[in-house]
């Protein structure tokens, strides 16, 4: 039997920090093992945004599973998955946590804001009770097939009402089965040195780009204390900006010649699907 892709984790973890690149779609998952990544990220924002929505929970559960499933097995990389609120309550959030383990997942994280959520780097976030939320980890830590699964618990605290309460939610969480801890919107080293000091184990953090927490290199957030670094959005925007640029091209050129030097060829394209024209293409993960 294949390993646990929350086994898998939990070993790269032991090994040093891991650098987990967001994927939008398969073919991004694809990209980010080809770099040689150990793990991606799936994110809620993410999701939403390439189906055309903003990021206030719109997202429904089945299209969560469906997007975990083909990144996993496109990628074959233990991928950490965003499970907003956990789609309801208690109950829902131990279905939530079943179906992603299931669909290939190998952790998720939950929040303690109130629904609809808010991007983790806006103002204006609302929590739920600190207790109210520690029913939920329990739930998702009672609800997981297998202990390899990891629980992420993530507090929006430092910036809706105080880096102690921050760390104080944080350590209810663990006490009540969360494996790793995800302090959201904390603005300085410091800030991430004092919460690593008073909330010891596992934690992620996350390099979103103009947001509330200022560029730091994934080895620095390693000496600071995490063992999981997510970069959620930054292969969309990227994505994104080419499209932008490439449409500009056509539009005023119409002729995208002067910029083929910026895309994908088909070979490369080819290379990264493991096809070779004239031959049976394999499906990912075969056994054959």
């Amino acid at each position: 039997m294949p390993a646990h892709p929350g086994r898998i984790l939990h070993d790269a973890l032991n090994r040093g920090t891991v650098i987990a690149p967001g994927a939008f779609n398969a073919l991004v998952a694809r990209a980010v093992a080809q770099a040689g990544f150990d793990a991606c990220y799936i994110s809620g924002g993410a999701t939403a945004n390439v189906a055309g929505y903003p990021d206030i929970g719109l997202i429904s559960l089945s299209e969560m599973c469906r997007t975990i499933k083909e990144i996993s097995q496109a990628s074959g990389l233990p991928t950490i998955v965003d499970a907003d609120t956990g789609y309801g309550e208690v109950e829902s959030t131990a279905r939530t946590v079943a179906d992603y383990e299931r669909a290939g997942a190998a952790a998720l994280h939950l929040e303690d804001q109130v629904f609809p959520k808010r991007c983790g780097h806006l103002d204006g976030k609302t929590l739920i009770p600190a207790e109210q939320m520690a029913e939920k980890v329990q739930a998702a830590a009672q609800a997981r097939l297998s202990e390899d699964f990891l629980i992420i618990a993530r507090t929006d605290a430092a910036t809706a009402t105080s880096l102690d309460d921050a760390i104080e939610r944080g350590n209810m969480y663990r006490q009540a089965g969360a494996d790793m801890i995800f302090p959201e919107g904390l603005q300085s080293e410091e800030q991430f040195a004092d919460y690593a000091k008073a909330s010891p184990g596992l934690l992620l953090a996350n390099m979103t780009e103009f947001g509330k927490t200022p560029h730091i290199p994934a080895a620095k957030f390693g000496e600071l204390g995490y063992q999981l670094v997510i970069y959620p959005l930054s292969m969309m925007r990227m994505a994104m900006k080419a499209v932008e640029a490439g449409l500009n091209e056509l539009k005023n050129k119409g002729t995208l010649e002067g910029v083929l030097d910026q895309m994908q060829t088909r070979s490369e394209l080819y290379e990264q699907l493991k096809y070779t024209p004239g031959e049976q293409w394999e499906y990912p993960n075969s056994s054959r």
